[in-house]
């Protein structure tokens, strides 16, 4: 069976779970399952390719601004149908030539018209066409482009994701739910306590008994960590930092050049990230933004999280926010002085750490790449 993943390089998750769906296939051999990932929006028009540029644009340097950039996209609905598009001929030619057997779309805009196209050009019963979803609720923030009722099969990441698909007419019998779709690594065990203090060791020199707390960058290098570090440093908390500074070479060479006043305060700078499970599974506690990739990756390795909301969490984040706190999982910032504060009582009584990684592990939702890829292959 040949599957086609289409998705598109605005913020980080929708990659994440390309490369994951196709790692899984490449891990389940025995389901017989070719893989091929597809950026239609970036090999078509100018006009998608800004588009792109200015998602990911608005994400580093004002996200608020989000909520009119994705309202516009609510309303125009740019994608809904094949005469719509644009620039469609290589993704016609790479429907010829590969033909597959399902066409997945992991983006919101690319259900509808990319989805009618593929019908077209290779014949509704050639093919069948479906979304995995990995936004956490329903509601503002939750993008109706998501759902084609129409499509073979809709994949939710949580109960309430599929019950949004529901409210906007995704039959019961094609809307499943299917859980975090995330790399295999991110299925491994967690580091023991071993495995742990000699990781932090041998990686960044720092001493497994203190408190490490890890700053996320989203994949486009949006991130507060000089803002965050000015604050942890005048607090006077006995403290180790990572930030993770993404693919970008001058955030990292910015945030490498910070230095702390206060000897409490350890920090070190770091690119992107290959082992994110094993980096999870060994700090303490992470400061990230409300994107459901970092979030899922955070549950799965049951690491407590402190969501960035400084500067005003976008439309996407707020759902993520709600799925959290429908989990009792409430820690978040909208000022820098708030990181501290939550904190100093995790310092102070390891009980309410191990409370908080408690809440991280019950808020895994059921289902499993595997039985979303058997899905797949029964009704293929």
């Amino acid at each position: 069976m040949k599957l086609l993943v289409l998705t598109s390089s605005t913020g980080g998750g929708h990659d994440l779970r390309a490369n994951a769906l196709c790692a899984w296939t490449e891990k389940e051999t025995d389901l017989g399952i070719e893989t091929d990932i597809f950026r239609p929006l970036e090999g078509s028009t100018a006009l998608n390719r800004f588009g792109v540029r200015l998602y990911n644009d608005i994400q580093r340097n004002l996200p608020v601004a989000h909520h009119v950039y994705w309202s516009f996209l609510e309303v125009a609905g740019l994608h809904r149908k094949p005469g719509m598009l644009g620039g469609t001929q290589p993704f016609i030619e790479k429907l010829e030539s590969y033909r597959p057997d399902w066409v997945i779309s992991v983006h919101a805009h690319l259900n509808h018209g990319y989805m009618a196209l593929a019908r077209q050009v290779l014949g509704p019963d050639k093919v069948k066409v479906g979304t995995y979803c990995g936004e956490m609720w329903g509601g503002y923030g939750f993008s109706r482009h998501w759902v084609n009722p129409t499509a073979d099969l809709f994949i939710g990441a949580t109960e309430a994701c599929c019950t949004a698909a529901r409210h906007i007419g995704m039959p019961e019998a094609r809307n499943m739910l299917g859980g975090f779709m995330l790399r295999p690594a991110s299925y491994t065990p967690s580091p023991s306590p071993k495995e742990r203090a000699e990781y932090l060791r041998k990686q960044f020199g720092f001493d497994p008994e203190r408190f490490t707390l890890l700053l996320a960058t989203g994949a486009v290098g949006a991130n507060n960590h000089l803002r965050l570090f000015e604050a942890l440093d005048a607090s006077g908390l006995d403290l180790q930092v990572i930030a993770l500074c993404g693919k970008r070479p001058e955030t990292l060479q910015r945030v490498a050049a910070w230095k702390p006043r206060s000897a409490h305060l350890s920090v070190q700078a770091i690119p992107y990230c290959e082992d994110m499970p094993k980096l999870l599974g060994s700090v303490s506690a992470i400061v990230a933004r409300g994107g459901t990739g970092t979030t899922s990756e955070a549950i799965l390795a049951g690491c407590p999280i402190i969501i960035n909301a400084l500067g005003a969490p976008m439309p996407q984040e707020m759902i993520t926010l709600k799925y959290l706190r429908s989990q009792g999982i409430t820690e978040q910032i909208n000022r820098t002085c708030q990181l501290p504060e939550i904190i100093r009582p995790w310092l102070e009584n390891p009980s309410a750490q191990e409370a908080a990684r408690q809440r991280m592990r019950a808020a895994l939702p059921p289902g499993s790449p595997r039985a979303i890829l058997e899905r797949l292959c029964g009704e293929g």
